[in-house]
């Protein structure tokens, strides 16, 4: 009996887990964005681009592979959709009050807000090809 317990506890959290990955990765935020489609292959030219731009406007905040005062970047893609990233990167005040992801992400980074670099959707999207370099 215990045995059946504990499969049905772990089964359970299996698909919680799962459905949560899912809501996380359907939703597309608050903001422009609501469609990004990726090539198959990450365009160099782009990441390269990103990677300036994000170590230029970010890494105060960002740290690419662990917490700092905002969220590691390595695996985002695998935690959020390229149009929520995009969303968060073009119009990070109204996402950290309207988007439900974001307003829990404020909560836990000490209710920091994320500063609008009035970033233009090309650069945006730069940065985004970026992040699947990290991936």
């Amino acid at each position: 009996m215990k045995k059946v317990l504990l499969i049905l506890l772990f089964i359970s959290i299996g698909c919680q887990n799962k459905s949560e990955k899912a809501y996380y990765m359907s939703s597309k935020g608050v903001g422009p964005i609501i469609n990004v489609t990726l090539e198959d292959k990450v365009n160099i030219s782009m990441a390269n681009s990103g990677e300036k731009l994000f170590n230029q406007l970010c890494t105060s905040c960002h740290i690419i592979n662990e917490d700092y005062i905002g969220p590691s970047m390595v695996g985002i893609l695998d935690r959020r959709s390229p149009e929520w990233i995009m969303n968060m990167i073009l119009n990070p005040i109204q996402m950290l009050e309207e988007d439900p992801i974001a307003i829990e992400l404020l909560k836990e980074y000490n209710f920091e807000y994320m500063y609008n670099q009035n970033l233009l959707e090309e650069e945006a999207r730069e940065i985004l090809e970026y992040f699947r370099l990290l991936d």
